[in-house]
């Protein structure tokens, strides 16, 4: 063999494993969902945020913050609107640190609906070593810290799969087809049944997958509806003001018209 088809076959071979990488590792197009917020005229779906509410609280708090917001706001107009009863006894379930006391201690209390929810972790390095080394980040505003925003965020819930053949996974590490890069340190966090809707809705990975991601589109964005309300007023207001200005200038040019 000459040197010089040595050196095409050893190119022809850089490729192909190159090629076969960029496969490995290919992005997918998040999966496009027709959400009832979207459009101009968008609103939030209430027993969907409920529902939501309901998965992050089951699954997804154990290791998922959200602490910009409060349990208050899910009692406000355009979220999940539960009752202040119901309201109520959420914050209470779970126990708020707060101090000092007279004593200069600290203790433990039942929550308010005033409290931040609570996070699962003492601190940012607490969570880290708790998942292996990978941070989970908080829930707040996720959907529109990831690109794609809540297409994303339902597509990863749903993107579980066996990796393709010759791709090597290290331990703790599973396959995401719609993860960026494809690896993903959180394990599947859905399975068939693993919530029990109050509202007797079946609790499928797809049906839930969509309404925690229902959720963290509203504490993402919980002013959506109010803005689409204000965009429907304004534009309302330029067609009337557009109508009206037309008309105006034409019996303005009929008497110019008329004079000549």
């Amino acid at each position: 063999m000459s040197k010089f088809n040595f050196i095409k076959i050893f190119i022809l071979a850089l490729f192909l494993s190159s090629t076969n990488l960029v496969k490995a590792v290919e992005q997918n197009d998040p999966i496009k969902v027709n959400w009832s917020f979207k459009g101009l005229t968008g609103k939030f779906d209430r027993a969907s945020l409920q529902r939501g509410f309901q998965v992050y609280k089951e699954v997804c708090s154990s290791c998922h913050s959200m602490q910009y917001l409060s349990y208050r706001n899910l009692g406000e107009l355009g979220g999940p609107e539960f009752s202040e009863e119901e309201v109520k006894a959420i914050a209470a379930s779970v126990e708020i640190e707060d101090g000092p006391d007279s004593q200069g201690e600290m203790f433990f209390r039942p929550g308010r609906p005033s409290d931040k929810f609570k996070s699962p972790y003492p601190n940012i390095n607490a969570s880290i070593a708790a998942n292996g080394g990978a941070y989970p980040p908080d829930m707040s505003v996720l959907v529109k810290a990831r690109p794609g925003g809540s297409n994303y965020i339902y597509s990863v819930l749903v993107g579980y799969e066996d990796p393709p053949s010759g791709m090597v996974l290290d331990d703790g590490v599973y396959y995401n087809k719609y993860m960026i890069g494809n690896k993903i340190k959180m394990s599947a966090p859905l399975t068939e049944g693993i919530v029990e809707y109050t509202d007797g809705t079946q609790p499928s990975v797809d049906q839930m997958a969509k309404d925690v991601t229902t959720f963290l589109s509203w504490a993402a964005e919980p002013e959506l509806e109010e803005r689409h309300r204000t965009g429907v007023k304004v534009i309302i207001y330029l067609i009337l003001l557009t109508i009206l200005v037309y008309l105006s200038m034409k019996k303005i040019w009929s008497r110019v018209d008329s004079e000549v």
